[in-house]
């Protein structure tokens, strides 16, 4: 099927849920439900909107539509050395473009190269009414509308199916390698805060059962110096940290109840009865245990930030939203999605 008769089909199954009032449960590789809650509707497969639609390596901007998967993608854009600087989490082979843009999920270089929603430059949408949305450009230099184009970065579906996505794009680094030295959490917190002043090039920072590891990226004169200079064992390969990204350590397979918590940088370990994993350079810790929900959220909310439950079936994944922030959030669904047609109470059950 041609790509505008897809796009006009999907348009249309969205004009007639908006229609009757019925829910779409809006699905591309199936691999992005957990953290979220359940989502009860008609399916509304996007997996047949994929493919590359621009292209311009010596400008490293690309649009693609939403239902690309992210393995092929990436392995087209290595031919030309270049990358998706977020590093998106590829929970499966069928993980797509827009499942990580829709859930705004980056991999360990978040912290040195950006987040998601940094390297979006513009989307294509259509709203719960069945109307057409363009924001943001192609190009760096176009930001009109370019708030809005990140607010579909992390709105589930919510607010949008997205049809396209233009990103940013970073070269393939010259050289790769991968630090670990032994020590305790909090002295990992130290050494991880020490290393963001300094010339270096990082790209991910870690601590894992009694392990620091730090990643190292870009020319390999810059990059030996930079291992020279730190110190540890240089591990064989790099494989790691692409098991990290995915969730693929043995430490989110010790217990069926995973929370990721996101803080400040300087934040303190949380110390809660689990195991913790230290990513981000500090920013993102992951537990792993039975450890009470109330509790886990207290303690974010003491370090000044938020945890969410990533385990499967929970009705309340997400940090409680105070009632300011609840009532600016269903002015948004109102706008984009009076209906509530577009995954409805994915976030929250209030949207």
């Amino acid at each position: 099927m041609h790509d505008a008769d897809i796009s006009e089909e999907i348009r249309e199954r969205i004009l007639e849920a908006h229609r009757w009032g019925r829910a779409l449960r809006i699905r591309a590789g199936g691999t992005r439900e957990c953290p979220g809650r359940s989502v009860v509707g008609e399916d509304l497969e996007l997996a047949a909107h994929c493919g590359i639609l621009e292209w311009e390596p010596s400008e490293l901007v690309l649009r693609a539509r939403a239902g690309t998967p992210l393995l092929a993608l990436e392995q087209t854009l290595a031919t030309r050395g270049q990358m998706l600087g977020f590093e998106p989490p590829r929970a499966a082979p069928a993980a797509t473009l827009g499942g990580a843009i829709a859930t705004g999920q980056s991999g360990p270089r978040r912290s040195f190269a950006g987040a998601a929603r940094d390297f979006v430059l513009g989307v294509a949408c259509i709203d719960g009414t069945g109307q057409r949305l363009g924001f943001g450009g192609r190009v760096i230099k176009n930001v009109a509308g370019y708030d809005v184009s990140r607010l579909m970065c992390g709105s589930h579906g919510t607010l949008g199916v997205v049809l396209d996505v233009a990103v940013k794009l970073l070269p393939l680094p010259e050289c790769e390698q991968s630090l670990a030295r032994e020590c305790e959490p909090l002295q990992a917190m130290q050494i991880m805060q020490s290393l963001r002043s300094k010339p270096l090039p990082l790209s991910g920072a870690a601590w894992d059962a009694g392990v620091l590891r730090l990643r190292l990226e870009g020319a390999a004169s810059a990059v030996g110096r930079a291992a020279r200079e730190l110190g540890g064992d240089l591990e064989p390969d790099t494989r790691w940290w692409q098991d990290l990204r995915d969730q693929r350590l043995p430490f989110f397979r010790a217990a069926r109840r995973v929370w990721r918590v996101s803080l400040p940088a300087t934040a303190a370990p949380l110390a809660l009865d689990a195991a913790e994993l230290i990513d981000w350079g500090g920013a993102q810790r992951w537990l792993c245990g039975d450890v009470d929900a109330t509790l886990v959220r207290a303690r974010a909310a003491q370090l000044g930030g938020h945890a969410s439950d990533c385990s499967p079936g929970t009705d309340s994944p997400f940090q409680p939203l105070a009632p300011g922030m609840l009532a600016l959030q269903q002015q948004v669904k109102q706008v984009f999605d009076p209906r509530r047609v577009l995954n409805p109470g994915r976030l929250y059950r209030e949207l």
